[in-house]
């Protein structure tokens, strides 16, 4: 699956992505000890939804337009760190300009926090320095696996790490799964959020099997299909897998499952945004 981010900036699975991520690190928050932020997929950072390739695709009308047009206060914190990069590219009363997970969390970031950012695309990673370039986020261009590795445990008491690979690679599920449980033998309690699309059902089933089989303890789900009815081939939504998801994060779940489930759901479909551990 070519998944390349400036064609899909904005959409449904962006709009689930970052309003998840923002409670998440706001759960991880309400203690005061450092966190270290790492995206090891980070891409450009910030997406032009009027630029030629956003428009090829037109998905941000199902994504992020569809949650500004949404009232209900649960989305208010996504919304904010939507148009706080649109002050001054307002076009009319919708988003001209997307966040990227780089962006999002830079907005977080309090003065005890850090952000570290990994790109391996040269074009992507010189765009992602000059769009943080106001940020202290610092910026690598290096295998994305081998960064992951590399960077865990942070030298700060807690992390979080965001996995959102554009799998365009046979082995990228392999090697998320093989990494995450290297990862995790050396980082037990860190964080850790992997994005992933849903298409076929037997193949995502296949794969949380072999997730599973890692034995990580507290290994969270969240799956949001669009559709009611799978259609073989087909984008059918996309999910995050959440290591170590902190307590307030989980309690919080339902109520915003459910507004971004009432949200985004496509004509004439009901959708379906579930969480559920992982087991095996």
């Amino acid at each position: 699956m070519n998944y390349r981010h400036s064609f899909h900036a904005g959409n449904s699975a962006d709009v689930v992505k970052h309003s998840l991520l923002i409670a998440l690190i706001q759960a991880l928050q309400i203690k005061q000890s450092a966190l270290t932020l790492i995206d090891t997929h980070a891409g450009c950072g910030l997406y032009d939804l009027l630029g030629d390739q956003a428009q090829r695709t037109g998905e941000a009308a199902q994504g992020v337009l569809r949650a500004f047009a949404d009232t209900n206060p649960l989305l208010d914190d996504y919304r904010a760190a939507v148009k706080s990069v649109n002050e001054a590219a307002s076009h009319g009363d919708e988003p001209r300009l997307y966040p990227g997970s780089p962006q999002v969390m830079a907005q977080l970031l309090r003065q005890q926090d850090f952000l570290v950012l990994n790109e391996k695309h040269p074009e992507d990673a010189q765009a992602l320095r000059s769009v943080m370039r106001s940020t202290p986020a610092a910026v690598h261009q290096r295998d994305a696996y081998e960064l992951w590795l590399a960077l865990v445990p942070p030298r700060t008491p807690r992390g979080v790490v965001v996995v959102d690979p554009p799998y365009e690679q046979t082995d990228e599920r392999a090697r998320i799964t093989t990494t995450l449980g290297a990862a995790h033998r050396k980082w037990a309690h860190g964080v850790t959020v992997i994005w992933y699309p849903l298409k076929e059902r037997a193949t995502h089933t296949r794969w949380k099997e072999q997730l599973a089989k890692l034995g990580i303890p507290k290994f969270l789900s969240v799956e949001h299909w669009l559709y009611d009815e799978e259609q073989p081939g087909i984008y059918n939504g996309a999910g995050l897998f959440i290591v170590n998801p902190p307590y307030a994060f989980t309690q919080a779940l339902p109520p915003m499952l459910e507004a971004l489930r009432a949200a985004l759901a496509p004509e004439g479909h009901r959708g379906k945004l579930t969480a559920d551990w992982l087991s095996e």
